[in-house]
């Protein structure tokens, strides 16, 4: 087992101070003197003397004229001020009425600029014109748009595909809307009252041909640039 080298002297160290402390301290304390008593607001924290100034005793100027001062006598002034107020009263533009408005029955009068009936903001530098965040992004879609064409033109010829035109885009929507009329006339022939398997069976098929037709004249109508694969 591994003993330490210190063990010896750490056992004589607390031989030698173990004895001094039996008495719950030292065995010998100074006492203290009776003079030396608490006195009250001894241990509180003692701020420095202030140093009274010399300025400190003289007033602050006044701002009012004392009672010996006396007034500056002998100066008089030879403006006409009834001649100077009658020309500033003519030539004085007239004052504008502060716009009012009143909404019930009492009279009571509020601002009528800050009532948003006035329209302000239609006189404006600004109003109705496009935003320039606004043209911006039209700009980046339109270049995204024409990106994503070249990429698909791109595809397409690698997969041998061509665009419809316009003209075989009309011929063959026109050729889906006769066909409908055609399929609409037929179902109006139909009997009211379908009491056979028969007759229902051939209602549901050409409601399901109507459905359909519908369907790609939408399809067509809502896309106008039209891919189709070589035959």
């Amino acid at each position: 087992r591994y003993i330490s080298i210190f063990r010896p002297s750490v056992k004589h160290e607390a031989k030698q101070n173990k004895a001094q402390w039996k008495t719950m301290g030292p065995a010998k304390v100074a006492v203290p003197s009776p003079k030396d008593f608490l006195q009250k607001h001894s241990k509180e924290p003692k701020l420095q003397e202030r140093k009274i100034e010399q300025d400190s005793k003289k007033l602050p100027a006044l701002s009012v004229p004392r009672r010996t001062d006396h007034p500056v006598m002998g100066i008089q002034s030879k403006k006409n001020f009834i001649n100077t107020n009658a020309v500033a009263a003519i030539t004085r533009l007239p004052k504008k009425p502060q716009p009012l408005y009143v909404d019930s029955r009492q009279g009571d009068k509020y601002l009528l600029e800050t009532s948003g009936l006035v329209p302000k903001y239609i006189k404006k530098k600004d109003y109705g014109v496009t935003p320039k965040y606004l043209t911006e992004r039209k700009e980046e879609m339109k270049k995204a748009q024409k990106e994503y064409e070249a990429s698909i033109l791109e595809q397409l010829k690698k997969r041998a595909m061509k665009v419809l035109s316009d003209e075989e885009r009309k011929r063959i929507l026109q050729g889906l809307k006769k066909n409908w009329e055609e399929v609409y006339r037929e179902f109006q022939c139909l009997p009211v009252k379908i009491d056979t398997i028969p007759k229902r069976l051939h209602k549901e098929k050409l409601e399901t041909q109507m459905k359909q037709l519908e369907h790609d004249i939408q399809t067509i109508e809502k896309h106008k640039v039209i891919y189709i694969a070589n035959e």
